[in-house]
């Protein structure tokens, strides 16, 4: 078990070289993919292209989340801006390995908790937000849990699949 800097279980590790196929195969998960803007399949070698722009843009971070000693997650950090304090985030799940261990609800609760509090502690940031397709009640309803708001100006609507779908923009700002 890796430890943080205060001894307790680190939740959130930077993704290495032997995460990157475990992190398709969590992606391409029929829920996860149905759920995503991007509902294609990922294929390794077009996994492998977005591993290596991940490696090459200081802008992005790709951090593995961990829930009960188990890896079972990933968070992203995409545009990260460290003038403006700002980030877009995102996350997936192992979703099958959480069902069967009936830890789906507890790790996606513990996983928006590390996400944010990586965001305002080690990224420093003043903002974060994120795209949810707006169908999705359940992720916007944790989201505000955890104090995201919608930000009605930036709700668009794109294509998936051949359907126009709307997508809520939903952001958290650091408050002291």
């Amino acid at each position: 078990m890796v430890l943080n800097d205060l001894g307790g279980a680190e939740v959130l590790r930077e993704a290495r070289e032997t995460d990157v196929e475990t992190i398709r195969e969590w992606r391409n998960h029929p829920k996860t993919r149905g759920a995503s803007i991007w509902t294609a399949y990922i294929t390794p070698e077009g996994h492998a292209r977005w591993w290596a722009k991940v490696q090459a843009d200081p802008a992005r971070r790709v951090l593995i989340f961990s829930y009960a000693g188990r890896d079972c997650g990933v968070v992203t950090f995409n545009d990260h801006d460290p003038v403006a304090g700002s980030a877009e985030w995102g996350f997936f799940l192992d979703v099958d390995g959480l069902q069967e261990r009936g830890e789906l609800l507890p790790a996606w609760l513990e996983l928006e908790r590390s996400a944010v509090h990586y965001a305002f502690g080690e990224m420093g940031l003043r903002s974060v937000g994120g795209r949810t397709l707006a169908w999705n009640t359940p992720v916007i309803a944790l989201h505000r849990r955890f104090g995201f708001v919608e930000v009605p100006s930036r709700r668009y609507t794109t294509e998936i699949d051949g359907t126009e779908q709307p997508v809520v923009w939903t952001e958290k700002t650091r408050t002291t």
